[in-house]
């Protein structure tokens, strides 16, 4: 069923307006400290049974300087740069094995497929680890140093995603003109993300993208991964505000305002794991040229294949 506004509300919802006054000051001051380290980025040729294909190993320094790792493909022998899509993983997945999730490079495309830190544990294998600690948290990332900004999970995974395009940029197969960024689900939000907080890109598609308009989102679904945030405040209960506080440097809907890359984004009427209120409150408030697809019979799946078709039409339109 229907979980959320009706959709001629949902046009017009702009979220909860949780913004932080130092929201780029954050941000700015992040990125330049993760790029007081050099990127470092290598690749290395990976065999595989897939002869359509080339595969490479990407590594890269991440957050803190940390070793954070990815797959690059792209058609077998090519030998110059390709316009080049970065992909962002959902909740619990990491980059999987050298012989998965093919589209991408099969359409052409060199294809960044990045190593979700600490994850990799739904779905999919990864090796990149999360060596950060944590306080008292709900299982999950959701909660995982939710006491501050500076420690809070995502700061770290965000930084991930950001230094991946600058990584993109070193390595001789990637065009870094026509740097293309995708996900779904967590990966639609960390693609907002990115949108937001990297200038030039060639175009974003966030499908059913999560981490959006937390104070809305963690009262209106049970569903998981959302319902972490409500069992720690249900028992930390004094620390609401606070916890709200530490979210908004990382809501989906502050990112979108910043975008400015051409934006598609898909979204769900029968999502309960990511209510369509939220990822509307994103879309509203981007100034990027841009268009939604609507699923009103779709829960958290999306369009699945479709939404495939559809993200191949628009970086096609992306990149001319």
């Amino acid at each position: 069923m229907h979980v959320d506004l009706p959709e001629s509300e949902l046009r017009t919802y702009l979220g909860s307006g949780r913004e932080p006054a130092d929201f780029d000051e954050f941000w700015a001051g992040t990125l330049a400290e993760a790029r007081s380290v050099p990127v470092d980025a290598t690749m290395t040729a990976t065999a595989t049974p897939i002869v359509t294909l080339d595969v490479y190993d990407v590594a890269f320094r991440g957050f803190g300087g940390q070793i954070v790792r990815a797959w690059l493909r792209v058609p077998a022998g090519a030998d110059r740069p390709l316009p080049t899509i970065v992909q962002l993983h959902g909740y619990g997945r990491g980059r999987g094995d050298a012989v998965e999730n093919l589209l991408w490079a099969s359409a052409g495309y060199a294809h960044l497929e990045l190593d979700t830190r600490g994850q990799a544990w739904s779905g999919s294998r990864g090796a990149t680890g999360d060596e950060a600690g944590s306080g008292p948290h709900v299982p999950g990332f959701l909660t995982r140093g939710i006491e501050s900004a500076e420690e809070y999970y995502y700061r770290r995974l965000i930084t991930d995603a950001v230094r991946l395009t600058d990584a993109a940029r070193e390595l001789p197969l990637v065009d870094g003109d026509r740097l293309l960024v995708t996900g779904i689900s967590q990966g639609g939000g960390l693609a907002l993300a990115v949108a937001g907080l990297v200038p030039g890109l060639a175009g974003v598609v966030a499908r059913v993208p999560f981490l959006c308009d937390f104070p809305r989102a963690t009262v209106i679904t049970d569903a998981r991964p959302y319902r972490e945030i409500a069992e720690y405040l249900a028992h930390y209960r004094d620390r609401t505000e606070a916890v709200l506080d530490t979210l908004s440097y990382f809501d989906g809907v502050n990112f979108a305002r910043r975008g400015t890359a051409p934006l598609r984004v898909t979204v769900a009427l029968m999502d309960a794991v990511c209510p369509p209120s939220t990822v509307f409150a994103a879309y509203n408030n981007s100034p990027a040229p841009k268009s939604i697809t609507v699923w009103p019979y779709n829960g958290h799946e999306g369009g699945g294949v479709d939404d495939d078709m559809l993200a191949l039409d628009a970086f096609a339109e992306m990149v001319g």
